[in-house]
């Protein structure tokens, strides 16, 4: 059954005014759901206000007429933030950039949108290094790198906490980083979970030409000794790929990539070897909850499950028997490191994680809903 919620808002909910960055993204639109249902009046950055039709699906969420905002922010343009930010209690930032293949007509890279497609670019350029004609350091790479990745993701995060810090009344901020920033890395101990002191190596990123992870490494980072300067209280979450129903009908990279492998395409996922897996109903449901625990600090794992690929479409073929899920004979066994991730910290502050089976329910009956076809 479709994954939906149920919880309308009384009256006296009223929660208080909270910004979102990047509002109409895949995780960015549902985290916008979760508050509005929550009882929030939300302001969300967006490239253009006026695109109805790319924001259609934000103005049709329960709520939104009475308590959302959408107003006109770019991640590199100096004080772009400061009307979004002026006069909210917290501040959600998910917009991030993306880089896509310039070789694949289909990609849509977008800086705004879709950050949970980590994988899938860490994959292309691992695959085919030469394509994307960037240099082995970070301090080096080609202006298409450093203006695609590396700028919005850093000076677009330190953009938005400048404008946080012009507002008194902000409480806290919430930023949404990657389990990238925590696995990324080849010297750990397979038989002990890794867990949110771990941090990704930004020399094996550069070695391996995996610009995204890099800039969210470095974002993290940047954010951090920016907000300890600044009396910012800042929290960190660092979900895994991330697997549900897209609010919006335009598939951004991340759900395209499952949608694909449900397709029986295996080209997205043949190089993903180990991956970590979570809902995004649990990815927005874990941003709100650290926004309005009093105790809650530091980073937070958000990852239900990691799979290999192989386990992963061995038990997609099996729930989903119709469908053209591709043969684990199609998937080259990679040596990768064994890990697991310990999600602890956002356990004892009473989370619970939604199952693979669930995830993958709520994701193949929303794209059987929007008319997606799986042949």
């Amino acid at each position: 059954m479709l994954f939906s919620v149920t919880k309308t808002m009384d009256q006296d909910m009223f929660k208080g005014k909270v910004c979102v960055t990047g509002a109409s993204g895949y995780l960015a639109s549902w985290l916008v759901k979760r508050l509005l249902l929550s009882g929030y009046h939300v302001k969300g950055t967006v490239r253009d206000p006026g695109n109805q039709k790319k924001l259609a699906h934000l103005w049709q969420l329960e709520g939104a007429k009475e308590r959302l905002e959408l107003v006109k922010a770019d991640l590199m343009e100096d004080g772009s933030f400061d009307d979004a930010v002026m006069g909210c209690d917290g501040v959600f930032h998910t917009a991030s950039p993306v880089l896509g293949p310039k070789s694949d007509p289909k990609a849509r890279p977008s800086p705004l949108t879709c950050i949970y497609v980590l994988d899938y670019c860490i994959i292309l350029l691992m695959k085919k290094p030469n394509g994307f004609k960037i240099s082995t350091s970070s301090a080096h790479c080609t202006p298409h790198a450093r203006l695609e990745i590396l700028d919005p993701a850093i000076k677009g995060t330190l953009n938005v906490l400048r404008s946080c810090k012009k507002n008194p009344l902000l409480t806290r901020v919430i930023l949404t980083s990657s389990s990238a920033t925590v696995r990324v890395r080849d010297d750990f101990d397979p038989n002990v979970p890794l867990d949110e002191s771990s941090w990704s190596s930004v020399e094996l990123c550069e070695r391996l030409q995996i610009w995204y992870p890099l800039s969210k490494i470095l974002a993290e980072k940047a954010a951090w000794e920016f907000a300890r300067e600044n009396g910012i209280r800042l929290i960190t979450i660092l979900p895994s790929f991330v697997i549900g129903p897209s609010l919006a009908r335009d598939l951004c990279s991340t759900a395209s990539d499952v949608l694909g492998l449900l397709r029986g395409a295996s080209d997205k996922f043949s190089w993903h070897g180990r991956m970590g897996y979570i809902h995004i109903d649990d990815v927005a449901l874990a941003h709100i909850l650290v926004y309005e625990e009093v105790n809650a600090q530091g980073r937070y794992l958000c990852s239900s499950r990691v799979l290999d690929n192989t386990d992963l479409v061995s038990f997609l073929a099996k729930r989903y028997p119709s469908l053209p899920i591709p043969n684990t004979n199609r998937f080259d066994r990679l040596h990768r490191p064994y890990y697991e991730f310990n999600t602890s910290k956002l356990k004892t502050l009473g989370f619970t994680f939604k199952g693979i089976e669930e995830m993958f329910d709520d994701c193949v009956a929303s794209l059987k809903d929007q008319g997606y076809n799986f042949v």
